[in-house]
């Protein structure tokens, strides 16, 4: 069997996203200014940087303005702010705007720009390569390393050509060791080493657990008589009737619309599934206007974090940290993160540089959470902290009202004396006899779709010859558990079709997974009532391909 080689860093980076690239530019920053030299890699299992980015996205510009103050000057993609800001309350035909006057001075997304999150990391990761760092796309972190006393030594990226029997394909490639000082984890929602640190060292002993949304986009070109660059609308209401969520609508660049609907994984009716509910939202009068007469051109999904303050764990451990939103900085009324991951990999950059300077290696961090909770961070989430929970414990209408009146005292440094927890997701399913069926309208073709053809336009693609990185702990339990008491939610809350209950020549029920299909939004490995679904690395560079989300 062949050994694994092996390289030195004194920074590793697993994930090339707005967090990861981050941290690497301000690192590089940081030790251009002092003269000192400090090796940087960042691993990213997409195929390009950018490949598994997805979010709406409208970015708040502040921690952007810290790290390259002339970003205009060196192309970056921000160049649609937002002109027009509105916030719909949807019924089944009608809507009603939320005057401006009702929302908090920081939901109204002055100075903020509409973009594609993908291209923006395509953008700073040629910004991070011309500092020195090395960026290795299609090579994901499949294993945490550890030196003898316990410590994070760095991370192994996955063999390569490994069939799915478990042998040795004629391809076959064992992985690399990355050794590193200190090794950053920013996986993004629910990342699957995150999730091992997590168990390990405790981190999340002391906080909430994290909660999630599941976020499923189309981009579509619309007509350029329809396209408003700068138009934003958010929405909430129908469809939705046994869970909380709520749809966006954005005017992009180059005449196109990036339109998508979130809804919070702790919802009750095993029977709801989140791709139904987003066809369903764009058959409602007021997107239809929006989008009507264009051509959809993409599609995605991802988790979300949603559990704000209260959620984030222990950031720093033993050789290593959590940033981004493998830590879980998404500001929930705001629907935005981007700044604040970036802003936490700044800082976890400073403390690590402060160490490595005292020749430090492999010990905790100290100064990065005392640093992020003396920051703007601690201040922007603070304020917010209550209202997903509300929404969560009070329903919609009585849950927005409390996270409204909340967040005003706020503004006046006033704080309702108490900070609502949360639920984790896996653990509010009813059972099937206790909740209504949900009867989806078919796909049309041209404004609503299946999940198959939606599937194909996100590219995705893996080695069909590799183990399921879908991995189940025990797979009695699909049948035995899920499709008896809940009837098999996994087949509803997967918006690529990867799970589906098929038939045995005998007549008994069978899970499969359609492990090609995923496009890694992680909703499996959150909400399995049982969590006995564990998502795993695939072989490099599968996965989704997205060109522009």
């Amino acid at each position: 069997m062949s050994e694994r080689e092996s390289m030195a860093y004194d920074v590793v980076i697993v994930g090339a996203g707005p967090a990861g690239l981050s941290a690497a530019i301000r690192l590089k920053q940081l030790a251009a200014a002092a003269g000192r030299e400090i090796s940087v890699c960042i691993l990213e299992k997409g195929s390009e940087v950018g490949a598994h980015i997805l979010s709406g996205a409208v970015v708040d510009p502040k921690a952007l303005n810290e790290l390259v103050p002339d970003w205009k000057e060196r192309g970056a993609p921000l160049t649609v702010p937002v002109t027009e800001n509105h916030h719909w309350v949807l019924t089944k035909t009608g809507k009603w705007g939320m005057p401006h006057f009702a929302l908090p001075p920081f939901m109204r997304n002055k100075g903020t720009y509409t973009l594609s999150l993908g291209n923006f990391c395509r953008w700073l990761a040629t910004q991070a390569e011309e500092l020195g760092v090395e960026i290795f796309p299609g090579f994901p972190a499949a294993e945490v390393l550890f030196n003898e006393d316990g410590s994070v030594k760095g991370v192994a990226t996955g063999d390569m050509g490994i069939a799915r029997d478990g042998s040795h394909r004629a391809d076959y490639q064992p992985g690399m060791e990355l050794h590193a000082k200190y090794t950053f984890f920013a996986e993004g929602a629910r990342g699957s080493l995150t999730k091992e640190l997590s168990r390990l060292f405790g981190l999340r002993d002391k906080s909430g657990p994290q909660v999630y949304g599941l976020g499923v986009k189309e981009l579509w070109d619309v007509p350029a008589d329809k396209h408003k660059p700068g138009r934003v609308i958010h929405s909430q209401g129908w469809p939705l009737e046994d869970a909380w969520g709520g749809g966006f609508l954005y005017h992009q660049e180059n005449n196109q619309v990036a339109l998508g609907f979130v809804v919070a994984l702790d919802y009750a009716n095993p029977y709801i599934s989140p791709f139904e509910e987003f066809q369903r939202w764009k058959t409602h009068p007021a997107i239809r206007a929006e989008i009507e007469g264009g051509r959809r051109v993409s599609y995605g999904a991802r988790a979300i974090n949603e559990g704000g303050w209260q959620a984030i764990p222990q950031l720093a451990f033993p050789g290593g940290a959590l940033i981004g939103c493998s830590a879980g900085f998404v500001n929930v009324p705001r629907i935005k993160g981007t700044h604040t991951a970036m802003k936490s990999a700044m800082l976890a950059a400073e403390a690590a540089f402060d160490a490595l300077c005292k020749d430090r290696s492999a010990d905790v961090l100290e100064a990065y959470e005392p640093a992020v909770r003396s920051s703007w961070i601690d201040k922007e989430l603070r304020l917010v902290r209550n209202a997903q929970p509300a929404v969560a414990h009070f329903g919609g209408f009585l849950g927005t009202l409390y996270a409204g009146f909340d967040m005003w005292l706020g503004q006046f440094g006033l704080r309702l004396p108490w900070t609502l927890k949360h639920k984790a997701d896996n653990t509010t399913l009813k059972r099937k006899g206790e909740v209504r069926k949900i009867d989806y309208p078919k796909p049309d073709g041209v404004l609503t779709f299946d999940r198959l053809t939606s599937v194909f336009l996100s590219n995705t693609n893996h080695e069909e010859d590799q183990p399921v990185h879908l991995t189940l702990k025990d797979p009695a339990i699909p049948v035995e558990v899920n499709l008896e008491l809940y009837d098999g939610p996994e087949q509803r809350y997967c918006p690529a079709g990867v799970y589906e209950f098929v038939e045995e020549a005998d007549g008994r029920p069978r899970l499969q997974i359609n492990a090609q299909n995923c496009v890694h939004c992680k909703t499996c490995d959150i909400k399995d009532p049982t969590q006995n679904i564990n998502w795993v690395t695939p072989e490099g560079g599968g996965g989704p391909n997205y060109p522009n989300m």
